[in-house]
């Protein structure tokens, strides 16, 4: 059970960063949108765990800072829509 879910998460993580991609290349989503940020730290979460499973640390560790630099911008997008 625990292999598959670690399985799922490295396929969902690929999914959701694909998809981030394609979206921003086709001009549905901008750098500057929430949408755009969630799908790739949701796409790096995702990594995260596949890849510490896997024992590929260095992915892990740049899927990490992936993760923050989204978290970033995301709460940049957040703090300047409430002003």
């Amino acid at each position: 059970m625990t292999a598959i879910f670690i399985e799922a998460a490295g396929w969902i993580g690929a999914i959701c960063v694909f998809t981030a991609y394609v979206l921003l290349s086709t001009g549905r989503l901008t750098s500057q949108s929430a949408s755009f940020h969630i799908l790739n730290m949701i796409g790096a979460a995702g990594f995260v765990i596949n890849t510490w499973a896997h024992g590929a640390i260095p992915s892990m560790a740049l899927n990490i800072v992936w993760a923050g630099v989204g978290a970033y911008a995301l709460f940049r997008i957040i703090r300047n829509h409430q002003r």
